[in-house]
């Protein structure tokens, strides 16, 4: 599906109730107040009290200790919690929601549409999507899929609230979202690691530490910047900084003789697995 680098929320925009006040809805909440969202139309539930202060002080939106003390008419709720602990939030809210009937907008890893409809116990338009952390610094990727429930409005709705931290992209298949994760959620993983062991060799062969890491985050930066703002295709690019038997080509070389192709997929292949299993055991 295509991928929208940015989606303005209409103005005054939807009232946004978060629940749950950590890192990606922080990083959320702060994208959508620079980018124009009223902070009266936002709130979040939080129990930990430093949060809440954090989050009040710093954005000057409402906070609330327990979701029974909000109004009870948001437009879109967002669930910004731990799996481990989403069934319980959402048994605690399908009484609220099951009046105000709200667009459910879910960031937890692994939980299935499905399982959001069972313990919020009524047919709600549901997008259920995947961030990953960059979206703390307004360079997210974000993958999401709505149910049937969900109309345009509604899309349109939770990708404004998702874009306005990085780029989303839509899927048609929910089992796909468990590549998305392997790929995007946990990808930024694999970028620090491809990172750390460049550095790490450059110091290998005599580079001081310091100059290896800002040689190997500038390297990686700039090319990360080509390859989005040039867009065209990865292999595109590698091949015009290949010369036929340069340096390039020989550690490209021995790349390939260490199989980084077949490595690549068998890592994306054990975090879909792994994903899956996940998601079974939230049950």
């Amino acid at each position: 599906m295509p991928v929208n680098p940015q989606l303005p929320l209409s103005n005054p925009g939807p009232a946004i109730t978060f629940i749950g006040g950590g890192n990606m809805a922080r990083s959320l909440i702060g994208a959508l107040v620079r980018g124009g969202a009223q902070p009266a139309s936002i709130a979040v539930v939080e129990p930990n009290a430093d949060l809440r202060g954090t989050l009040a002080r710093d954005f000057g939106i409402a906070v609330h200790e327990r979701a029974e003390q909000t109004s009870g008419d948001a437009d879109v709720i967002v669930l910004a919690v731990k799996p481990q602990v989403l069934k319980q939030v959402c048994l605690d809210l399908a009484p609220q929601v099951a009046q105000s009937r709200p667009l459910i907008l879910s960031i937890a890893a692994g939980v299935r549409i499905a399982q959001l409809r069972e313990w919020l116990g009524v047919e709600l338009p549901i997008v259920r999507s995947m961030p990953n952390t960059p979206a703390l610094i307004g360079a997210g990727a974000t993958g999401l899929i709505a149910n049937a429930a969900a109309d345009e409005v509604r899309r349109a709705q939770a990708e404004a609230i998702l874009a306005a931290a990085g780029r989303t992209a839509w899927i048609e298949r929910e089992e796909l979202m468990d590549t998305v994760t392997a790929l995007s959620g946990s990808g930024p993983a694999y970028f620090f690691l491809l990172a750390e062991a460049l550095e790490d060799a450059a110091v290998a062969q005599g580079l001081p530490r310091e100059t290896a890491r800002a040689l190997a985050t500038q390297t990686c930066l700039g090319a990360g910047r080509m390859l989005v703002e040039s867009g065209e295709a990865p292999a595109t690019l590698r091949e015009r900084v290949t010369s036929p038997g340069g340096t390039t080509a020989a550690a490209l070389d021995a790349f390939a003789n260490g199989g980084l192709r077949e490595l690549a997929a068998a890592a994306i292949d054990a975090a879909v697995v792994r994903g899956r299993e996940l998601a079974a055991a939230q049950g």
